[in-house]
């Protein structure tokens, strides 16, 4: 198996809807801004959450409550929008996502001001909850859409490039939204970032309406299922899942405490160089997955040893950097370098594990990555979370930075002994 570098195939190559070639890259380019935007939005309240707290009088196990409300949301959709997702067209549950966590983002600054005290957190943590169940739509809905209309040779080198959208949302948070932070207010923050994903979801409402013909014509029988049993009976599956959860601990805990990191432990450093600079990592890392996982398959080697690969390559290279952040890393310049190598070591998770559902469930893959995205979501809130508290226990950064590095660990462990590329559905 041959992993296709090119977005473009020949026409004779299409298979049934497959995507022509300007539908192609039109499409790439507009679930790219759409990734770009939904992690911009998603990084936006671990960015304003330290200024916000002081302002509301928050406390640390307050705000690991907001940040990690975002998860519980974000679990409860993933399963569903990817099942439905392959049941009647992932475009349609793609614009119903944008919808919904454009408006919650535009809408935040009103929320957050609406009540004081307890009452204000919890109906933060609610709205941001909801922000994140329409959020937890988006990646089944867009894995889905792409098996749909991608030949199976091209679907995880393409799904692999969009993720790096992950990356372009984080530094525009990290850019535009220091910036109006520095110069204006955390409210101009949500309310930019939201009315931006607000005109990109009109923008894919003009899209999608070309395609509802042809969806219609090429949309599944209503006997469409998955097998559940047999899929949760294999191994590679879980180890899959577990690989996922483990690695979205580590990116999940640093995405929304980060900002706080720094700002407890370098508090003289501008704010845009902190939630910036790290992030760079992410893009050419992304790439750089791809090509070694390229590379590697061209050279003779199985999907499932590629796979293995390339996700030890970012479970060592997290585990390492961990350590060195919690025992030997004093300086500003130290930590920087430490969590940018932890950040980009996830663009190899991107290339890994991220498309694993495509290899193991072709024909499902909305459903798996949903159900897979599902159990990966539960670190995030009960990591995001529990560091908070610990550091209120611990006051230690140490302590938290070494729990992350035990679970990638038993996630790098589970995915060497179980994992593989071939299908087993």
């Amino acid at each position: 198996m041959q992993l296709q570098v090119s977005l473009n195939i020949p026409l004779e190559d299409k298979i049934g809807s497959s995507w022509t070639r300007k539908e192609r890259q039109r499409w790439f380019l507009l679930l790219l801004v759409g990734t770009c935007l939904i992690y911009a939005t998603r990084t936006s309240v671990p960015l304003l959450i330290p200024i916000v707290s002081k302002e509301k009088h928050w406390s640390k196990p307050d705000s690991g409550v907001i940040l990690s409300s975002f998860f519980w949301g974000y679990t409860l959709t993933q399963v569903a929008s990817g099942y439905i997702s392959d049941k009647i067209g992932g475009q349609k549950v793609l614009w119903i996502s944008a919808l919904g966590w454009s408006v919650t983002t535009f809408f935040m600054p009103e929320v957050i001001n609406f009540s004081k005290g307890k009452t204000s957190i919890l109906l933060v943590a609610t709205v941001r909850m909801i922000n994140g169940a329409f959020q937890g739509m988006h990646f089944p809905s867009m894995i889905s859409l792409i098996s749909q209309r991608l030949h199976e040779t091209e679907r995880a080198s393409f799904f692999s490039l969009l993720t790096s959208g992950s990356a372009l949302g984080t530094l525009l948070t990290g850019s535009l939204g220091s910036y109006l932070l520095e110069n204006y207010n955390w409210m101009i923050v949500f309310q930019t970032l939201g009315g931006m994903s607000l005109a990109w979801t009109t923008l894919l409402s003009y899209y999608i309406l070309p395609f509802r013909e042809r969806a219609a014509s090429t949309k599944p029988t209503t006997d469409y299922s998955l097998p559940w049993l047999k899929l949760l009976s294999k191994p590679p599956f879980w180890s899959c899942v577990i690989g996922h959860a483990c690695q979205n601990n580590c990116f999940f805990v640093l995405l929304s405490w980060m900002p706080t990191y720094f700002h407890d432990t370098f508090p003289e450093v501008k704010g845009w160089v902190v939630n910036m600079v790290p992030w760079l990592s992410l893009l050419p890392c992304t790439f750089l997955g791809k090509a070694l996982s390229e590379r590697i398959i061209m050279s003779g080697y199985s999907v499932t040893t590629t796979r293995k690969i390339i996700q030890t390559i970012c479970f060592v290279t997290e585990i390492g950097s961990l350590l060195f952040l919690s025992k030997r890393v004093e300086t500003f310049q130290g930590a920087m370098l430490c969590l940018a190598l932890i950040i980009g070591a996830s663009g190899f998770h991107n290339n890994a594990i991220a498309v694993n559902p495509s290899d193991l469930a072709p024909k499902h893959s909305g459903c798996v990555f949903g159900l897979m995205n599902t159990v990966g979501a539960v670190p995030g809130f009960l990591g995001v979370y529990f560091a908070g508290y610990i550091l209120y226990l611990t006051h230690s950064w140490s302590v938290v930075f070494l729990s992350i590095a035990v679970v990638d660990l038993l996630g790098c462990i589970s995915y060497l002994l179980f994992g593989s590329g071939q299908a087993i559905i």
